[in-house]
């Protein structure tokens, strides 16, 4: 695996504030760095299940998308959308990764007693893990040759199972995911009606119907008589062309009100997700790019000597897009927050999605269009 740049690069996420309200990327900010134990801007949703978005070709008349015995009969079906296949060459659930404590000291060997390798820094750091042993009662890790590190300083973490659709036919409407646990109302601005079944969050939908309540707030009809307010979800529409991509051009929307992401061939689309863009303290640009170079996996590391130093090994199916700055598309394994702001620049995605994207766009006729554009959503609404 490869472990270490030659140079430095933008990166990704840093955890901060925790936010109060939550709502899609417009709807709240979480803008100061910090390192506590938890992911900072995080809330700790029920979504356990995410059976809910996987595995499944979605319909929402299926108990998971149109909820509560007593909501009606069931919408049209959804056919447009399945669960992409995930290759059997996928890295994701073959690699294990830890968070490592700031100040953790590096060992030669899995003993306080060996010879220190280094110190880590202060910052958010994490390493790949590959593999762990039990040495004098405690656990011990190896996070590259020569290099191990004490169970009191790292974390095992798990990447999100989370992953987008496959779009088999041009939708004709409005779709996207719950973002935070929901339980729908019988009408806009109504309180959530107990009849109906929680929806959790990265359930899947569709918009059948829109109305602006109070405040100026959209509210979305996702089923008969269910209706869910703007700041619960993040949503996906079709979008033309952007001027300079060709018609047989492959190219990505990269959605900074939705936080959203779309993938094309032309005018089709063909994949749609969650991601997590920059913060408002490291917006990611807006713009019209290519991708000028990809790695199936690398080191990003930055900001070194300040608060937001990250340090982060084998980042997962990189695609650099914005080369001033080096902000790219890529996997993320460190957070959960997709359909939120959430990173130091970069587009973090679900590494399954990151790496639908990259093995699709190695086919593409040019070097894949990447377009960063804030959506009105008030255009749904017209």
């Amino acid at each position: 695996m490869l472990r270490y740049a030659r140079f430095v690069l933008m990166i990704v996420l840093v955890p901060v504030a925790l936010f109060v309200v939550a709502g899609t990327a417009a709807a709240l900010d979480c803008t100061e760095a910090q390192y506590p134990e938890e992911f900072g801007c995080w809330k700790k949703f029920a979504w356990e299940d995410s059976a809910v978005t996987r595995g499944l070709t979605y319909r929402l008349s299926s108990s998971a998308h149109n909820p509560g015995a007593n909501s009606g009969p069931p919408v049209e079906e959804a056919q447009a959308f399945t669960s992409p296949v995930t290759a059997e060459s996928s890295v994701f659930g073959r690699i294990q990764y830890g968070k490592l404590a700031d100040n953790a000291i590096v060992y030669a060997e899995p003993s306080r007693g060996a010879a220190q390798v280094r110190n880590v820094g202060d910052g958010f750091l994490y390493a790949t893990v590959n593999f762990w042993q039990e040495v004098g009662g405690a656990t011990w890790y190896q996070i590259n040759q020569g290099e191990y590190v004490h169970e009191d300083d790292l974390r095992l973490v798990e990447a999100s199972d989370f992953q987008g659709v496959t779009v088999k036919e041009q939708p004709g409407r409005p779709f996207g995911w719950i973002v935070q646990d929901v339980t729908p109302s019988s009408q806009p601005d109504g309180e959530p009606n107990e009849a109906f079944d929680e929806m959790p969050r990265f359930t899947f939908f569709e918009v059948f119907d829109t109305a602006l309540g109070d405040e100026d707030w959209l509210w979305y009809r996702i089923g008969e008589g269910q209706w869910i307010k703007q700041t619960f979800v993040s949503l996906v529409d079709v979008s033309p062309r952007p001027e300079g991509v060709g018609p047989a051009d492959f190219w990505t929307k990269v959605d900074l009100y939705e936080q959203t992401f779309a993938a094309y061939e032309g005018d089709r689309m063909v994949y749609a997700t969650l991601i997590s863009s920059g913060l408002n303290r490291w917006p990611t640009r807006e713009g019209l790019y290519q991708v000028w170079d990809r790695y199936e996996n690398y080191k990003m590391s930055g900001a070194e000597g300040q608060v937001d130093y990250y340090f982060i090994e084998d980042v997962p199916y990189i695609m650099y897009f914005d080369d001033l700055l080096g902000i790219a598309l890529h996997g993320t394994y460190w957070h959960d927050r997709f359909g939120y702001k959430h990173s130091h620049g970069c587009v973090n995605m679900p590494i399954l999605d990151a790496e639908w994207t990259y093995r699709w766009s190695a086919n593409a006729p040019e070097a894949l269009y990447v377009w960063v554009h804030t959506s009105d959503p008030m255009d749904i609404f017209g």
